[in-house]
């Protein structure tokens, strides 16, 4: 048996919990090539390059056909490029942002308030609390939900299918298991049910306009003209999934490095300004999206020494480039006060995530609120138990013992 590359290590479920190590070997080569063809990019300043390169497409369908994947988000905004992907986007962020909607996201502060309130007064009583189950994934969870017009009693199933889509992705060495196989075929049902809801929410607006973005966009009749059905539903599929995830994971991490580091939770409870750096610091330092995978080379691309072929795949791994410490100081290290923290957390250039101050807005409350709130909180088990998902990198469950919960 070959000698796993550190990539492949990196992958290993085993290391979910701790990839750093391993990516420390990965920069040693800035882009490095696979045994399956592939290359792997972990440096800041390439991984910027590609970002904004020319020759670098979003669109798993213009690989050759020996590098395709399964995409549940085929068609959708992080899946094509220019001029399709600068009109999908524009029909959809018109109904999110400025300048359609200049106060969308202010405007919701109130109900992130009054949702982070009510989920740490159910905690009152406890000795005891799971922070993923009970506060990090309910609170962008509903707000999710209520700006998009989801219906709340739909999140028990989303979350279900969500779950297991997630658990059936494996790039690494584990794929061919006999357990991941089994995986990755109940996760294509999954796909398909979380689909046909959306379908049919969709449906149902088109017949009785509602609240949220999915019935705007159903309606919108804006200069770029409607989304076909196929399209809205896959959108749909990224912005109910996207809109959360990310969240969950940054709450629970963001905690999770203020207990490893209970100099950082000191420094908010005396310094609470310090939050709204502070959640870039922790998402640079835990980056919720670890690697994004549907990259590829549509021409030849000389970068760091190395040519990366005409359709090859590419990695490009966030979470080792946040580490990077040609491009941030003592990286290991969380420093609430970094300056020109510019980190990859939310990507960069066309793909940005637009749904970024809305999570930075939730982050922002859950954590101030965390911080004034919960007395004496402690780790129950570190490392915690880890999510399979190499993308979307997060804790399962983080078990933490309190000794109450302040008003």
């Amino acid at each position: 048996m070959d000698e796993e590359t550190p990539w492949q290590q990196a992958l290993r479920y085993a290391n979910r919990a701790n990839p750093y190590p391993f990516y420390e070997q990965l920069r040693k080569t800035p882009v490095a090539r696979q045994p399956d063809g592939s290359y792997v990019v972990s440096t800041y300043r390439e991984i910027v390059q590609l970002l904004h390169h020319p020759l670098v497409t979003s669109d798993p369908r213009k690989r050759p056909e020996r590098y395709r994947f399964v995409n549940p988000f085929e068609g959708s905004i992080i899946s094509v490029d220019p001029p399709e992907h600068d009109a999908d986007r524009r029909r959809m962020t018109r109904h999110f942002g400025p300048p359609a909607c200049p106060h969308m996201i202010a405007d919701r502060e109130p109900e992130i308030r009054r949702i982070t309130a009510e989920l740490l007064d159910t905690m009152r009583g406890k000795t005891r609390v799971d922070l993923v189950d009970e506060f990090a994934f309910p609170l962008p969870a509903t707000m999710i939900c209520e700006v998009l017009g989801v219906p709340l009693e739909a999140i028990p199933d989303f979350h279900g299918w969500i779950e297991n889509a997630l658990d059936g992705i494996d790039f690494g060495p584990e794929a061919g298991d006999p357990q991941q196989q089994h995986r990755a075929q109940r996760s294509t049902g999954e796909v398909a049910a979380l689909r046909q809801f959306l379908a049919d929410l969709l449906d149902r607006y088109a017949e009785q306009p509602g609240p949220g973005m999915f019935s705007a966009m159903v309606h919108d009749d804006g200069p770029d003209g409607r989304m076909s059905k196929e399209l809205l539903t896959t959108n749909a599929m990224l912005m109910l999934f996207a809109g959360h995830e990310t969240s969950v994971n940054l709450i629970a991490h963001s905690v999770l490095t203020m207990l490893r580091h209970p100099h950082v939770l000191e420094q908010l409870r005396r310094r609470p300004e310090l939050v709204v750096p502070g959640v870039e610091e922790f998402l640079r330092l835990e980056s919720s999206v670890q690697i994004w995978h549907t990259r590829a080379a549509l021409g030849d691309i000389d970068i760091a020494g190395t040519t990366i072929p005409a359709g090859a795949p590419i990695y490009l791994v966030y979470g080792s480039a946040n580490r990077d410490p040609d491009r941030f100081h003592n990286p290991d290290e969380p420093d609430l006060e970094r300056p020109d923290n510019q980190h990859l957390g939310f990507s960069q250039s066309i793909h940005y995530c637009f749904g970024a101050p809305l999570a930075r807005l939730e982050v922002q409350i859950a954590l101030s609120e965390f911080v004034r709130r919960v007395d004496n909180p402690r780790l129950v088990a570190d490392p915690p138990l880890y999510r399979r998902n190499q993308i979307f990198r997060g804790p399962r469950h983080l078990l933490l013992d309190i000794d109450g919960i302040r008003d």
